[in-house]
């Protein structure tokens, strides 16, 4: 006879694959409503995967039978290292943050031109690029600018024209694209 844990991890595994797969739809169909690349979803797909293998793992561990105060133990001293890593990295944590922020919650998009309200710069340009740490402007004058994700949350930005021209792809291409394991 087959043992509880072997049908706890094909019970999990199946769930887990289910949850990715109405998650990736949702954020996709997101994607569509608020004219999002395709580039910035596969960052939130990234993050989205890297949370559930996370999950998984805490999960098997315990269906497993892992002693719960080894499995402490071990999830503290990670969480410790991870904490030190950021702290001394803060800008990366931040910015990844942000860009979760940008995908979801906030009206810049490729090809918009913008005016960044800033007292000690004066930055005006095309949006060229988001990705997961920084926003790239093409200024007026010619310039290259990349500025961190988490920059552009803390400073004003002005929308001088939002006619953007990014590539209109079908929802059958987005998902031929979305399937391309990373």
């Amino acid at each position: 006879m087959v043992s509880k844990e072997f049908i706890y991890t094909g019970v999990l595994v199946i769930s887990i694959i289910t949850f990715t797969v109405y998650i990736k739809r949702a954020i996709t169909k997101f994607g569509f409503i608020k004219e999002i690349e395709i580039n910035r979803r596969k960052i939130i797909f990234k993050l989205l995967n890297l949370a559930l293998y996370i999950l998984t793992a805490i999960i098997l561990a315990i269906i497993w039978g892992v002693d719960l105060k080894q499995f402490s133990v071990f999830i503290s001293s990670v969480l410790a290292v991870l904490g030190v890593g950021f702290f001394a990295q803060w800008s990366l944590l931040s910015n990844l943050t942000a860009s979760v922020i940008l995908f979801f919650n906030h009206p810049i998009r490729l090809g918009h031109r913008i005016r960044i309200l800033d007292k000690e710069f004066d930055w005006t340009g095309v949006v060229e690029d988001i990705t997961g740490f920084y926003l790239f402007l093409k200024t007026d004058d010619g310039r290259n600018i990349t500025i961190p994700n988490s920059l552009v949350l803390q400073k004003g930005i002005e929308i001088l024209d939002n006619n953007t021209a990014p590539a209109i792809e079908t929802p059958q291409e987005s998902e031929k694209q979305d399937n391309i394991p990373s």
